[in-house]
């Protein structure tokens, strides 16, 4: 049992190479005796958890060939004791709740220190569950105050944040589809919801209301 615990094989999805290795060489040296693997897109990903025994699956939110739920969905199915730790630059106080209702078992920031990475792999390796005090704040003033809407964009669904984000990057319409495999008329259909939602009629104001949240 104890070997096992020493050689936690995990691996790393993210599709910026250097966010990879960073993470990487990080968890080496928290965890000399794991096995690391990394993939850059979310159908990668599902190969190599249906290939590879793994304890541990570190993923970024926005990866090419698919979305996170779908991710969370797929090993859940497949590989149910799989723990999942989401590793994202996004505001942890918006979307920290939404993954760890999703399914993921942690949320982690891509600004953590080194000394928060190594309590988030202990807290997730150990018990399948990483949560910041900030969240588990948020958690307990839920329970006692009942859901608030923080923000207009908490009123927007899973997938509509997903276009939403990938609007404000720039991303055409068109390249949009293809990446997320749906037809251009759903997506405009989308984009045409959530700028109702927030009350915007331009990207540049997407943009503004997004930086607004993320940082």
């Amino acid at each position: 049992m104890n070997n096992k615990k020493n050689n936690e094989r995990i691996i790393v999805a993210d599709d910026h190479g250097i966010v990879r290795m960073g993470l990487i060489q990080t968890i080496k040296k928290l965890r000399p005796d794991a096995t690391i693997s990394e993939v850059e897109d979310f159908k990668s990903l599902y190969k190599a958890i249906l290939k590879e025994e793994l304890d541990l699956a570190i993923m970024d939110v926005n990866m090419p060939n698919g979305s996170i739920q779908e991710a969370i969905d797929y090993i859940k199915i497949h590989k149910p004791q799989l723990k999942i730790l989401i590793f994202s630059s996004q505001d942890e106080d918006l979307y920290a709740m939404r993954y760890l209702k999703m399914g993921a078992g942690g949320y982690l920031s891509k600004q953590s220190t080194t000394a928060v990475i190594e309590t988030a792999l202990n807290a997730i390796l150990t018990t399948g569950r990483y949560i910041s005090d900030d969240v588990k704040e948020a958690i307990f003033s839920e329970s006692l105050n009942g859901p608030t809407k923080k923000t207009t964009l908490e009123s927007l669904s899973d997938r509509e944040l997903q276009i939403a984000n990938k609007l404000a990057e720039g991303i055409p319409l068109k390249e949009l589809s293809n990446q997320l495999n749906l037809h251009s008329s759903t997506v405009s259909t989308y984009k045409n919801r959530l700028f109702e939602k927030l009350n915007i009629r331009s990207i540049p104001e997407l943009v503004e209301i997004l930086r607004l949240y993320n940082h």
